[in-house]
């Protein structure tokens, strides 16, 4: 079953939140929910109930991968294209592809930190 546009955000929201060493804030815009971990962004969720959209960082072989399979990912919006993706609700976007490209944004992040920076493991 697809996820529409406000389970697609509460459920990158909450899978975001459910990692270790990751803050929230809105340092671009009041529309724009940015999480981080060690001060590096891996997820950005609009606020906007016109576009209902996430972004995350991703491998640029896994990216072009997911927007083949799906028409509603699409190059990142707001960052890098080659290493971002957008997701929009839209056939085939589930909860578990959402949590899927939240963690492994996640876990492209921590992977590049520095050994001291990286929290703990999950």
């Amino acid at each position: 079953m697809s996820a529409a546009g406000d389970r697609l955000q509460d459920t990158a929201r909450r899978t975001a939140l459910a990692l270790p060493g990751v803050s929230r804030s809105r340092p671009f815009t009041p529309r724009l929910d940015v999480y981080k971990v060690a001060g590096k962004v891996f997820l950005i969720v609009t606020d906007d109930p016109d576009e209902q959209i996430v972004t995350v960082k991703c491998e640029p072989e896994e990216a072009r991968a997911h927007m083949r399979a799906h028409a509603t990912i699409t190059p990142g919006r707001y960052l890098d294209k080659r290493n971002w993706i957008t997701l929009g609700p839209g056939h085939g976007i589930t909860e578990r592809l959402i949590t899927d490209v939240v963690e492994g944004s996640y876990d492209l992040v921590v992977e590049r930190l520095p050994a001291r920076d990286r929290p703990r493991p999950r």
